[in-house]
């Protein structure tokens, strides 16, 4: 905000009462009108308020829109190739190499840019591990975008620790900070720039929260894999009898959704590491699609989309009632809940479990051929990890149409992957192998026909089939093997029609989903052709045969 009256906000009397030792001018930052560390959400809301950056809806959500931007600006992510980091990153599509000196001068132009304004500081934690934790200061220029970095990331305990904290990695969001494109080799105004060696993030002309979380995420990618820790796109939940299980999937295949099941305790709902001790959450907070929420369905994450404390981008609300309407895709159909992990009741308070007896990859199949779950050996886990094949949902990155778009993104997370898929592979291979983890492929797409054809599959069938697998209910039923894929289809399961197990009888005939499934199959085996270098041999055989 830039202040240029002066006038005294809401909580300037204790903007400097949680201030670190470590100031912000280590960052380049001077000349600031004020600097707001730390604050609680109680103050942060009357921020909210006084800079007019939302409303409150009832019940005391906060609601704010995030204009033109409602979800990832993929193409906008740039990282700096720089010697300390060039042979581990896995340059390409998602990692495009800026010049240093490029940074630098975008860096030294955010400086100059944010000089007379108030910023916003949250010093917090990514991990919940104590060993592999990174402090991480996140600079914005919203009181909101502070709350969310305080409800997605894990605060101190203490004013000794705020006093004392010293950030490995600082991230500046400036939603109305622009690149230039001709100066600084962008490809719009918008930027995502890391610096691995300066350990920073610049984020510009993008208000989407959702760019400050996976920054962070793709900073615990590339520092947790190089001390043998695997970083995962994925969320966690473990079950009474303490098996914890893995849920690994995009954006829009149900991660959310699926671990947050009141018959277990939620380990968190998107980002982990998986050490020799076992898995850890990297955050204290839920960012969750709350298009088309259900109270039934998902009653967890509906009641946090009614509470004090929680975020909602760019959900319609009532102006007069401020009741809000989750069933309303007018701004977006990627409408978003940030809320702290304990509005979920049963969620774990340190966020951690032993390692997993079961690992779900999740697919939002669209073509509609594939069945609604399948045992994958060992090595079809890897193949399907690394392949990563799903349906892009409208409204979760920017560009997409209405129609779900076939895709495949390595690691379940290929934007946010830094090292080269192999190398998560390897990791997660020895997890696997080391600890007996049984493997499964969960469908959460489409059934008789593919998208406009079909319908998705339904909700309660999907919980069902996972709570059998995770129960155990599923090692000793009569399996078929796949022809195509190879992996083990189960013939019956407790309360789940034949049909659904049996994708192709309810398809208007078993010939017209036969074609459809070898041309996914196809797309499947040209896809892992570029994977094939640094793959073992068993894992390359373990897709799909024609």
């Amino acid at each position: 905000m830039n202040n240029l009256l002066n006038i005294k906000t809401p909580a300037e009397g204790e903007a400097g009462a949680l201030a670190s030792d470590y100031p912000v001018k280590m960052h380049g930052l001077m000349n600031l009108r004020n600097v707001y560390w730390n604050l609680p959400p109680e103050a942060l809301y009357e921020e909210f308020v006084f800079r007019g950056e939302g409303k409150i809806t009832h019940k005391g959500a906060m609601v704010v829109e995030t204009g033109g931007h409602t979800s990832r600006a993929a193409n906008d992510k740039f990282v700096v190739k720089e010697p300390t980091s060039d042979d581990h990153i896995w340059w390409g599509e998602y990692n495009r190499p800026v010049p240093r000196d490029k940074f630098d001068m975008l860096h030294q132009r955010l400086n100059g840019y944010l000089q007379g304004k108030d910023i916003f500081v949250q010093d917090v934690y990514a991990g919940a591990d104590p060993e592999y934790r990174v402090p991480v200061r996140v600079i914005t220029e919203h009181a909101w975008q502070s709350l969310f970095a305080r409800n997605m990331l894990i605060p101190p305990v203490s004013q000794k620790e705020y006093k004392e904290f010293v950030p490995e990695f600082v991230l500046i969001a400036a939603p109305n900070f622009k690149a230039i494109q001709q100066i600084d080799n962008t490809n719009s105004n918008t930027v995502i720039a890391l610096n691995f060696d300066q350990m920073m993030t610049i984020i510009g002309s993008s208000q989407y929260a959702g760019e400050i979380k996976k920054s962070v995420f793709t900073l615990m990618n590339y520092i947790l894999p190089l001390k043998g820790v695997l970083s995962m796109h994925c969320s966690a939940n473990v079950g009474k009898d303490g098996n914890s299980a893995l849920f690994f999937g995009l954006s829009g295949t149900g991660k959310t959704t699926l671990s947050a099941d009141p018959a277990r305790n939620l380990i968190g709902d998107d980002e982990h590491g998986w050490s020799d001790d076992g898995i850890f959450n990297f955050e204290n907070g839920c960012y969750a699609k709350v298009i088309m929420l259900s109270s039934t369905a998902e009653p967890e994450i509906y009641a946090a989309t009614r509470k004090f404390g929680t975020i909602l981008e760019n959900v319609v609300y009532d102006k007069v009632s401020r009741n809000i309407d989750l069933d309303d895709e007018t701004l977006t159909e990627n409408t978003r809940a940030s809320y702290p992990l304990d509005f979920i009741d049963n969620a774990v308070p340190d966020k951690r479990a032993g390692h997993p007896k079961d690992i779900i990859f999740l697919t939002c199949d669209a073509t509609g051929v594939l069945p609604p779950i399948a045992r994958l050996t060992p090595d079809q886990a890897l193949y399907h990890f690394i392949s990563g094949y799903t349906s892009k949902i409208a409204g979760t990155e920017k560009g997409l149409g209405i129609e779900p778009e076939l895709t495949f993104s390595s690691c379940f997370g290929a934007p946010f992957m830094v090292h080269p898929p192999s190398f998560y592979a390897d990791l997660l291979r020895k997890k696997i192998t080391r600890h007996n983890v049984r493997c499964w492929l969960l469908n959460t797409g489409w059934v008789g026909g593919k998208y406009g054809v079909g319908k998705r599959i339904s909700i309660k069938y999907t919980r069902g089939l996972l709570n059998d697998a995770l129960d155990g209910n599923l090692d000793d039923v009569e399996y078929r093997k796949d022809p195509v894929f190879g992996f083990e289809v189960p013939l019956k399961a407790p309360g789940i029609p034949d049909n659904v197990l049996d994708p192709a009888s309810s398809w208007p005939s078993r010939e017209e989903h036969r074609e459809k499934y070898i041309e996914l199959a196809k797309r499947f085996i040209e896809n892992f052709k570029k994977y094939s270098v640094g793959t073992t041999e068993e894992v390359q055989n373990s897709g799909p045969k024609l």
